[in-house]
């Protein structure tokens, strides 16, 4: 499924509908360049989860956001290039049954919590904000996800 997205508002706007089809044990795998738009996607669908204050956890890795589910928002930029283990020794799986999960570039990691996730890929539009992007489900949990 591709969107088009033509500014901030609706970049906000697409992740807060993304936010309402997710549950706990959901992974969701942000790809794009830096600046792309992760980290606004990010702050939508952590909307749908009563979580307002959401910054790129790119220096502490993650941020686990309390709550029934758990939100838990994760920057795996600094890991690349590292081996699985690095990711997988950082034991996100034991919250898995509970939370969802938003990683950024991660990509590279997935496959250390689970088969099933939606991948969003975020790519330049034709002008500065505008953005086009591809959601990419992987698994029986996202066969005929509708926006």
């Amino acid at each position: 499924m591709e969107i088009s997205i033509d500014s901030v508002a609706q970049m906000h706007q697409l992740g807060a509908k993304i936010g309402t089809k997710l549950r706990s044990g959901d992974v969701v795998v942000l790809t794009g360049e830096l600046g792309s738009g992760k980290t606004t996607l990010t702050q939508g669908i952590a909307t749908a989860f009563g979580v307002k204050s959401i910054t790129s956890p790119t220096f502490v890795i993650s941020r686990i956001h309390k709550g029934e589910p758990n939100f838990i928002h994760i920057d795996a930029y600094r890991l690349i290039g590292n081996n699985l283990n690095a990711f997988a020794d950082l034991d996100f799986e034991s919250y898995l049954k509970n939370s969802v999960f938003i990683i950024e570039w991660g990509s590279d990691f997935v496959s250390t919590l689970t088969e099933q996730f939606l991948e969003i890929v975020i790519k330049q539009g034709e002008s500065e904000d505008s953005r086009v992007v591809t959601l990419i489900p992987t698994g029986d949990r996202w066969a005929g996800l509708e926006l």
